[in-house]
């Protein structure tokens, strides 16, 4: 069970893409306490609990984090061994006390970072126009030698899709080994930037299988993730999208979104399913799955269908206005990231004569981790029968 408190809307940077509206709003200590009751009360036993810091700029706030956290903690609901955390911050804000509260709660800390100065300039400067690619590179940097693990979310938009190679490359060259890549899904793709999206990945690929066969292997998100949902024969259940159900967003004054990605102004808008003085209004939640599951007639005599992120419902809004309706470049770019990791899956297991286990698992960022500390990859054997997406591939069955 995921939950995401979005604890202010309030940021230092002015990011030309950003879906949450900026304003003057930050979540009370008591909203937040509220929250964490409803987390407790909603989460089925047997469910982890996500509790995921959001903004705006969460750093901007970082006593009230820390206060949110010993709230979580003295819950008499509470079990150490079944809570995880995690932030997204912009990078901006990096001290050793945040270094020491992140390591003590063993947080996962993710950077919304475009990648060097010629990217990262273009739509992340802050609210004057200055600059913030040098501070965020030393914080990077600071952040990489202090934490255990750092990862990058890095978004691209059809003007810098082509600069994905080196964006890859640059967060290498700072030690980060966990990335994520992700599109603006609500830019104005077209034709000729497919073509270039297809070129990028084919270009990562390359690189990543350069990585992995040296023995320092790297998470890309759109190859790993891939890879683990072709040798499992399709996404499962719980990865698929669980707006409402398993995932959850708050906004600073307690209104319940059923993802973070569509809080917008923070208010009741079209996505709310409740506000927490209230509780989920159930109706608005029945109307949500049922909007999830209806449609999608070229996706269901897909081939790919099973494999192919269609199910994410933030994602076909922003880039078709409706939860269910997959734009043609969501599905033009599934099958760029399905070929590529097929083709990089095919090329390690032959130059191995072993198969990713680690994938198999569905773990793909321990290879990243082993490669943050120096360590080679030493593949075990593990279940044949994997699918394959590429044409040529050793294995007989192949999609």
């Amino acid at each position: 069970m995921k939950y995401t408190l979005c604890i202010t809307q309030q940021c230092n940077l002015n990011c030309g893409y950003c879906y949450i509206e900026k304003k003057n709003a930050t979540m009370s200590l008591s909203t937040a306490a509220r929250i964490i009751d409803f987390i407790f009360s909603n989460t089925p036993p047997e469910e982890v609990i996500d509790i995921g810091f959001f903004g705006g700029e969460p750093l901007l706030h970082f006593d009230l984090i820390r206060d949110i956290t010993e709230t979580v903690k003295r819950n008499p609901r509470f079990d150490e061994y079944r809570v995880v955390y995690a932030m997204v911050t912009n990078g901006t804000i990096f001290r050793d006390e945040i270094a020491r509260f992140v390591g003590e709660n063993q947080m996962q800390w993710c950077v919304s970072c475009d990648g060097p100065a010629g990217v990262q300039d273009r739509y992340r400067c802050f609210a004057d126009g200055q600059s913030s690619s040098a501070l965020v590179e030393a914080n990077l940097r600071n952040a990489v030698q202090a934490l255990p693990s750092v990862l990058v979310n890095s978004v691209y938009r059809p003007d810098t899709v082509e600069c994905l190679p080196g964006v890859v490359e640059y967060f290498s060259s700072l030690g980060i080994r966990q990335m994520y890549v992700n599109a603006d899904y609500s830019a104005a793709w077209k034709k000729k930037d497919v073509a270039a999206l297809q070129s990028a990945f084919g270009k990562i690929g390359q690189w990543y299988i350069r990585q992995y066969l040296q023995g320092t292997p790297h998470f890309v998100s759109f190859i790993d993730t891939k890879i683990t949902v072709i040798l499992r024969g399709g996404y499962q259940p719980a990865e698929r999208c669980r707006m409402g159900r398993g995932e959850y967003a708050f906004s600073p004054e307690g209104v319940i979104y059923p993802c973070e990605r569509l809080i917008g102004a923070g208010d009741r808008n079209q996505h709310c399913i409740g506000h927490i003085s209230e509780g989920i209004h159930e109706e608005k939640i029945e109307n949500l799955v049922d909007s999830l599951r209806g449609g999608g007639e070229k996706c269901s005599i897909c081939s790919l269908k099973d494999y192919c992120m269609n199910w994410c419902g933030c994602s076909n809004f922003f880039s078709s206005g409706r939860y269910n309706r997959v734009s043609p470049f969501l599905c033009a770019s599934e099958q760029a990231a399905l070929r590529i990791a097929g083709e990089v899956l095919d090329r390690c297991e032959r130059e191995l004569g072993a198969p990713f286990v680690e994938h198999f698992a569905g773990s793909p960022d321990v290879n990243a981790a082993a490669g943050k500390r120096g360590e080679t990859c030493e593949p075990s054997p593990a279940p044949t029968g994997g699918i394959h997406v590429t044409p040529g591939s050793t294995r007989e069955n192949r999609v």
